[in-house]
């Protein structure tokens, strides 16, 4: 149903090409060249992201037999703390299937394009914000596909919890070998959908200055929503990506708090402030102006002596 042509090794060699092509163009003088540079730049950082994204579903730390007893563990914890049944959410839609056949397409394909659409939107009108953001996307990226190393079924895996494969039901599954694409069916956890729009949304409500911003909000939580009834996450699996996205903005900000203290002490440093370094022309010009100075001192004192001497002699 998704048509991602690229593969994780296609992605990649797109990224290293394009990063290349950016450290080239960036050494030219040409404003074009420039402008094309930091465009090629940051397409490769999004594509090595994706890169990864894809490379996640071929390698695990362990192995795939213990993906449901993780899955139903979560399950167990969900109903400990006494979380909403993720099987009701989806009874409840289940008999709407032009509802859930556009939540299936929502779950499918929404976040790339909507990620990949608010960094075009950063960069172009909002650029002094945009490193801090991009750097936000690629720390909650890659501590969310660290963590989906460890293979986790989702609930439409679970032998006995009642939920059904949305996608399967209307032929809109997106697992499979599809244009190249092949989707790790065990990595449930975090939901990287949930991050991702939890992530656009935050960046919305500090970017924008309209009245209209917190309206955002609304879209993380139709993520959430969207999760659940196509059977993909759980609750915890969006948790779990708000805690990380929460933790990469937290590493960030301590990262620049340190590095400007450390800018700061080493500017308070007194062996960092050195001495300008003079050439041979300025050196003679420094010691004549020395030894020129002392003398028409003498001479300005001599001369204050000598008219002293006659106001003295003038008077008598």
């Amino acid at each position: 149903m998704v048509n991602l042509a690229l593969s994780w090794h296609e992605a990649g060699i797109s990224a290293a090409c394009l990063a290349v092509a950016a450290v080239a163009a960036g050494r030219s003088r040409r404003p074009a060249l420039v402008t094309a540079a930091g465009v090629a730049r940051e397409t490769a950082v999004v594509l090595a992201l994706f890169g990864l994204w894809q490379m996640a579903g071929t390698f695990v730390l362990m192995g795939p037999e213990g993906a449901v007893d993780r899955g139903e563990w979560i399950w167990r914890a969900e109903r400990a703390v006494h979380l909403p049944s993720e099987t009701a959410v989806q009874l409840a839609f289940l008999p709407h299937p032009l509802i859930v056949q556009a939540l299936n397409l929502y779950y499918a394909g929404l976040h790339f394009v909507v990620v990949i659409g608010c960094l075009i939107w950063v960069y172009v009108w909002h650029r002094r914000q945009y490193p801090r953001v991009r750097t936000t996307l690629v720390l909650f990226t890659a501590a969310a596909l660290l963590v989906q190393f460890i293979p986790v079924a989702p609930p439409r895996m679970l032998p006995g919890d009642g939920m059904i494969d949305t996608a399967v039901r209307y032929g809109q599954s997106v697992y499979g070998s599809v244009a190249g694409f092949n989707a790790d069916q065990l990595s449930a956890m975090p939901s990287v959908h949930v991050g991702w729009a939890l992530l656009a949304a935050l960046v919305i409500i500090e970017v924008s200055r309209s009245r209209w911003r917190w309206v955002a909000l609304a879209y993380p939580l139709l993520t959430m929503l969207a999760v659940v009834v196509t059977a993909n996450h759980y609750w915890l699996d969006g948790i779990a990506a708000a805690l990380l996205l929460a933790l990469a903005l937290v590493v960030q900000r301590i990262s620049r708090s340190l590095y400007e203290r450390w800018r700061a002490r080493r500017a308070d440093q007194p062996g960092d402030v050195r001495a300008p370094v003079l050439s041979p022309a300025s050196t003679s010009s420094a010691r004549w102006q020395a030894a020129w100075r002392p003398g028409r001192t003498s001479r300005s004192a001599g001369t204050s002596v000598a008219q002293r001497s006659m106001a003295s002699g003038q008077r008598g």
